[in-house]
């Protein structure tokens, strides 16, 4: 498509919304892309599969409306009269076709005459038209009473994500005395005009016969077994009730064929431009769930004719394999260029699979890492391309006493998105480092703050481990002095803490104990009856407001030769309380809002909103909450020194409460 005539900003219409895009008209046909959409996108006509092209003004623009032999309609929108003049004159020189113009009806009328031909129906009032729609677009028609016929519309396979409005259902009204479609006693005008529909549109199962039908797939999402149609310009689910979705082969963007790590079956998923809709959940990938060992045959319900024709090279009369490859021949052969295959790259895991188990959002999975980007399934299924990855982070899994044989990895993308994969197996570590190393993907560690080192020696730290001792750099590395955070309230460290943890640093400190280091000058630990409270008061007194929350490995707690733990120690009611950091005084500022804009929301959730909405705050919003916290800070210290002057009091009143 180097030559022709580019037209930009045009509109792709339909009952669904519009998509923006750019339209070329060129010697072999006329090609339309979605802006910002990808190569996957686009909507090919060809010089020989246009059946009539019509023009007309409408209000504030022009209206292009392409008719293929193959009865889909296409209508485009945001022409100018100047692109009309230019644009007619090139059709008609280049590809031999010429436009007819029609007029668009703007009186208001809603009685008219209804005109089929072919796939296509047009209401006119008068000799001009009031709208047309396309058969193909029809899911099911029926009657209403004696003299009304209702049409409802597939909403799920066009119906752009963000939309507001979309065209669900049209009725039309034929009185007893049509004479457009003549009837007898027994099928009135009305019932005439559906048999009509019924026989010359593409609605349900009384449509048009299906190529081949899949029958009794189990599908993943949306959940469910369906019968599964191939049909000539589109795919339909069939299933129970009102669980039928239909899907134009134009919305499909790739197909994945993904076997599932030593198990019988395999993943094929169909991607999609547009997601399907049932309810309101959305499902932007369809996922098929075959048998891997299932042999079956599959017979076309095409012509000789039709094959050496229009399907010549891409389909033949009849296939005989396994069930999921008829399937992914058979749909690729339908959908042309609209279908291209991927399946498992280079990679694979610990038990010579093509996936990893993960899991993601508390449901468990397969982590697929292919050539261009990595695939979680079942559900929810999580496509991410590696153009879209900011950086990878390794992690110690969370979880308490399996930290040894799991770790986390992170994936950020650069829209600040992120997705945790947790619970992967150690030994899978060295298989997805070399991956993603491979694929020049940054990878990152948090452990020694921002200046964010490499994860190279995180491999090393692996290596070198034994199984008892498997820490992430953040863990191995991090000294007492490393791990603590300025407590003049910084964003990366406050949004990180939960209010609760803030308020008792009584609790914070005795784990804090625990888990640090032995200075080099010690030479015993003292126990509780030997050690000098006095000076332990003034050190938990001492310690940053803000310090950060440090994990206990799985052998604290064993030091003293199995004893039993010290029991904690009870805050002093007379200590000063601690000072505020600004993220805090933010918190306490805007919880209150989270709550009443998000009902029900968990503190958990409810924390992490805060914390969000803090990182993308510019320091000039953030600057009233640091001068509290400032403030709050030398209240701290003020409050702190009084209470050191009456200490022994107060550690004479601590062992009292012991």
């Amino acid at each position: 498509m180097t030559e022709g005539t580019l037209y930009h900003n045009i509109l792709l219409g339909g009952h669904g919304g519009t998509k923006s895009g750019q339209l070329r008209v060129h010697p072999d046909g006329i090609a339309w892309k979605k802006q910002d959409g990808g190569n996957n996108n686009v909507v090919n006509v060809s010089k020989s599969d246009i059946l009539g092209l019509t023009w007309m003004k409408i209000p504030r623009t022009y209206q292009i409306s392409i008719r293929t032999r193959d009865g889909a309609f296409y209508k485009f929108l945001g022409f100018r009269q100047q692109d009309v003049t230019s644009l007619i004159a090139y059709v008609q020189t280049n590809i031999g076709v010429t436009p007819v113009e029609k007029e668009f009806s703007v009186s208001g009328k809603n009685w008219g005459e209804a005109d089929l031909d072919g796939n296509m129906l047009t209401f006119n009032v008068g000799s001009k038209q009031a709208f047309e729609i396309s058969l193909a677009d029809v899911s099911q028609t029926q009657m209403q009473g004696k003299n009304d016929v209702a049409l409802e519309f597939h909403v799920d396979d066009a119906t752009v994500a963000n939309e507001k409005d979309s065209l669900v259902e049209m009725c039309f009204h034929i009185p007893s005395s049509n004479v457009q479609y003549v009837g007898d006693e027994n099928r009135p005008p009305a019932q005439v005009f559906r048999d009509r529909i019924m026989a010359m549109g593409d609605v349900g199962s009384s449509g048009e016969e299906a190529i081949v039908t899949f029958e009794g797939v189990n599908i993943l999402t949306p959940r469910g077994r369906y019968n599964v149609e191939l049909h000539a310009t589109s795919l339909r689910l069939q299933g129970m009730g009102a669980n039928d979705f239909k899907i134009q082969y134009s919305n499909v963007v790739r197909l994945f064929l993904l076997p599932k790590s030593n198990q019988p079956h395999t993943y094929v998923v169909v991607s999609l431009d547009t997601p399907i809709r049932k309810g309101q959940t959305l499902y932007p990938h369809i996922v098929l769930h075959f048998e891997t060992e299932l042999v079956a045959e599959s017979t076309l319900s095409l012509s000789e004719d039709v094959l050496a024709t229009k399907y010549e090279g891409k389909l033949e009369p009849s296939y005989k394999g396994f069930i999921h490859e008829n399937f992914t021949t058979i749909f690729r052969g339908l959908c042309g260029s609209n279908a291209k295959i991927t399946k498992p790259g280079k990679f694979r895991s610990c038990q010579d699979g093509y996936a990893v188990k993960a899991s993601l959002k508390a449901e468990d999975g397969a982590l697929y890492p292919l050539e261009r980007g990595f695939f979680f399934l079942p559900k929810p299924p999580t496509l991410i391309l590696h153009d879209e990855v900011e950086f990878i982070e390794f992690q110690m899994h969370a979880a308490a006493g399996t930290s040894m044989h799991y770790f986390d990895l992170l994936v950020s993308l650069r829209n600040d998105q992120e997705y945790l994969f947790g619970n992967i197996q150690r030994n899978e570590y060295h298989n997805l480092y070399d991956y993603i190393n491979d694929k020049g993907l940054k990878i990152i560690n948090h452990g020694n703050g921002p200046t964010m080192k490499d994860a190279e020696q995180f491999k090393d730290a692996v290596d070198e481990s034994d199984d008892e001792d498997f820490k992430p750099m953040a863990e191995t590395s991090g000294s007492e002095e490393g791990s603590a955070t300025d407590d003049s309230g910084g964003e990366d460290s406050d949004a990180s803490l939960d209010e609760e943890d803030k308020e008792m640093p009584a609790k914070k400190e005795s784990r804090k104990e625990a888990s640090t280091s032995k200075p080099p000058s010690a030479t015993k630990r003292k126990s509780p009856k030997d050690g000098d409270k006095e000076s332990k008061k003034e050190a938990s007194a001492s310690k940053p407001a803000s310090a950060g929350k440090r994990k206990k490995s799985p052998k604290d707690g064993d030091n003293d030769g199995g004893k039993k733990k010290k029991p904690k120690k009870k805050k002093d009611p007379n200590a000063p309380k601690n000072s505020m950091s600004s993220f805090m005084f933010f918190s306490q500022a805007e919880r209150e809002n989270i709550k009443k804009n998000n009902p029900g929301l968990s503190f958990t959730n409810t924390a992490k909103a805060l914390g969000e909405q803090w990182k993308k705050m510019t320091a000039e919003e953030k600057e009233p909450y640091e001068a509290k916290a400032k403030a709050d800070k030398i209240r701290y210290k003020d409050a702190m020194a009084e209470y050191k002057r009456d200490a022994p009091a107060a550690a004479i009143s601590h062992s009292d409460s012991e």
